[in-house]
């Protein structure tokens, strides 16, 4: 396993990798380096005869807080970082789908954003009560496209997908396990152990038998690829647009986004 980053990697049991995404004092918001690795290591771990099973968290009580504001601001205005960010962006979906050992994500704090969708894409999910899991893209002004039509009707069904996406209603994790939208839910001070433990779990069991039900499974959401597709770029379509640069400002200056009337 070569060296990350913004991406702490250790063994956290025998064939066991752990991955944390980590820039904890920005809530492990992803930066260009942190979303470009969140895309790549995927494909490391496949690569690795020695993992089994994987444990993705985040740095402290967030599992991540979403895009760097400052990546979000250059895609606005630049082409070729929009293409870069874009081609990042489907590798952190399909790699993880891709995969072939288990993942298992423990959801604590906030998740939004690119971390978010690496959380609701692992095999299991575990998340801590008063976790806060939001899409966020419609208040940044961009379609819901990093993740969200892949997985989120299969999960919980499109009444609730369209709720959750077009309003960026919060989830907490108690509300996440409800609507089927994570596998598990624990007290908050559970999650990483029963993380761990679960995916202890998993590799200790038939490497074979787990990973070829994995990818029958993923077939599921490889017959809505072309769905996730279309929403990612609809998504970076809006990233040229002027309701993008009020979102970030808004962000920015911590206010409500003022949009202006819809022409789509």
């Amino acid at each position: 396993m070569r060296e990350y980053e913004k991406l702490k990697v250790d063994w956290a049991a025998d064939g066991v990798l752990r991955v944390v995404i980590s820039e904890p004092s920005r809530r492990n918001a992803v930066d260009r380096t942190g979303h470009r690795e969140l895309a790549e290591i995927w494909r490391d771990v496949d690569r690795d005869d020695d993992v089994r099973a994987v444990v993705v968290r985040g740095e402290g009580e967030a599992f991540s807080a979403g895009g760097d504001l400052s990546m979000i601001e250059e895609m606005t205005r630049d082409h070729a970082t929009r293409l870069e960010v874009f081609a990042e962006a489907r590798g952190i979906v399909y790699n993880v789908l891709n995969c072939s050992k288990p993942v298992v994500s423990a959801i604590q704090g906030p998740a939004v954003g690119a971390g978010l969708a690496v959380a609701l894409l692992a095999d299991v999910s575990v998340a801590g009560r008063t976790a806060r899991i939001i899409d966020g893209h419609t208040r940044l002004g961009v379609a819901a496209g990093d993740h969200a039509a892949i997985i989120w009707p299969l999960l919980c069904g499109m009444a609730k997908a369209k709720y959750h996406l077009l309003l960026c209603e919060p989830v907490t994790g108690e509300q996440a396990e409800a609507m089927g939208l994570v596998s598990l839910c624990v007290d908050d001070d559970q999650v990483h152990d029963r993380a761990l433990e679960i995916a202890t779990r998993l590799a200790a069991g038939s490497a074979e038998a787990i990973r070829l039900t994995k990818y029958a499974l993923n077939n599921w959401l490889r017959m809505a690829g072309p769905s996730f597709d279309a929403s990612l770029a609809m998504e970076f379509l809006g990233f040229t647009g002027p309701d993008a640069a009020e979102g970030v400002l808004a962000l920015r200056e911590k206010r409500p986004p003022r949009f202006r009337p819809g022409s789509a």
